[in-house]
């Protein structure tokens, strides 16, 4: 009888290792992701309509979907208010950035709620600053932002080919209604 528990005991912790080993065969591995030199976090401040995005669970179903910062330069940080329409109603997140150590501001770690604190590296920036790349290291969150609710197809193709290009799963990515902004 012991030896049957044995039998089963190893052939469970085989199973488990073959699944983990064909998981992780099966995941892909990215270069690593490079950021923009450098961003001037005061002309970067302002508000900025999101033209498309990778849908988060907390953003499904948005429209007229915006991002407004602010640096708290007393604080060291940039204020963070997200706002959309969702069903009808405004919906919204009030948020902290934090330049990362290094980075020329480039990349910032936004936390919505403490302890916990998100990627955002900016990947793309125009060099007058009208539209944005903005992303994670793990590729699951993209976002193209525009100081205006409209991005031409040019430009959106040229983001969309580089996300591409870094990794990134562009056929996830949607354009975000912008009909109600100002």
């Amino acid at each position: 009888m012991a030896l049957d528990k044995n039998k089963k005991l190893i052939l469970t912790a085989g199973a488990v290792l073959l699944g983990a080993a064909i998981i992780s065969s099966c995941s892909t591995t990215n270069a690593p992701l490079e950021t923009v030199p450098n961003v001037d976090l005061e002309r970067y401040m302002g508000k900025w309509y999101e033209i498309a995005s990778i849908p988060q669970r907390f953003t499904r179903g948005c429209r007229c979907t915006t991002a407004e910062y602010k640096f708290n330069a007393e604080k060291g940080y940039v204020e963070v208010y997200n706002s959309c329409l969702k069903k009808g109603k405004v919906s919204d997140a009030v948020a902290k950035g934090f330049p990362v150590e290094g980075s020329n501001n480039s990349k910032l770690k936004v936390q919505f709620f403490w302890p916990f604190k998100g990627d955002y590296w900016i990947l793309e920036l125009d060099p007058d600053y009208r539209y944005v790349m903005v992303g994670a290291p793990d590729r699951e969150s993209l976002w193209f932002l525009s100081r205006t609710p409209t991005m031409d197809e040019a430009t959106y193709a040229r983001l969309e080919q580089l996300a591409n290009a870094k990794g990134f799963p562009v056929e996830q990515l949607q354009k975000t209604d912008q009909q109600c902004a100002e």
